[in-house]
């Protein structure tokens, strides 16, 4: 099986942009690699010199756990060459810098001024939804309260208790936001 990297780089924000030529090159030097289903992608302190493009599975930032399938490594020098060239590609990756430390703001400001059940309540609201309001993926109540920094115990009485309110619906490890209003409203969200 012929992988497109230079396609999979193309649906990327940070190199949609990018002159087909300059994108080719980067596809060039970049490498494919399979990850094992719990296996560590990085750790903390390894050098940043790589952009890393989930290709297929997901990607768990914790301390010591990943999840993942494969993943196509950039190296940091044709990442440095392409924003050099190409303003558009700079820009997007400042924004995603940006983004990224505004998300990481508001979650330590979470930790810091929200209990758990407000913290839970945002967690819920971030995740993906289908039009049912299924969210998806399935998350377990230990990856919930990893995400809102509590224990696995409190954020099922939370649950409970948001599902008593009518807000969730919670049925075979499936959550289902109800009413998503006052959910945000709860949580001091203003989605």
């Amino acid at each position: 099986m012929t992988t497109d990297v230079t396609g999979i780089l193309r649906r990327t924000a940070l190199l949609g942009s990018v002159p087909a030529e300059d994108l080719e090159a980067v596809a060039a030097v970049s490498r494919l690699r399979s990850f094992r289903r719990g296996q560590v992608v990085f750790t903390a302190g390894d050098p940043g010199d790589s952009l890393i493009v989930v290709v297929s599975g997901s990607v768990r930032v914790v301390v010591r756990s990943a999840d993942g399938g494969q993943l196509l490594l950039v190296p940091h020098d044709a990442i440095q060459d392409i924003c050099a060239r190409v303003p558009a590609a700079a820009q997007a990756l400042t924004d995603a810098i940006a983004a990224n430390l505004r998300r990481l703001t508001e979650a330590v400001s979470d930790l810091v001024f929200l209990d758990l059940p407000r913290r839970v309540a945002k967690v819920l609201l971030g995740q993906p939804r289908g039009d049912d309001g299924v969210i998806r993926p399935r998350m377990s109540q230990e990856q919930l309260a990893r995400q809102a920094g509590g224990s696995r115990q409190s954020v099922n009485a939370a649950l409970r208790s948001f599902e008593r309110r009518g807000w969730i619906e919670v049925r075979d490890r499936s959550v289902t936001v109800r009413q998503a209003v006052a959910l945000a409203r709860f949580a001091g969200d203003s989605r």
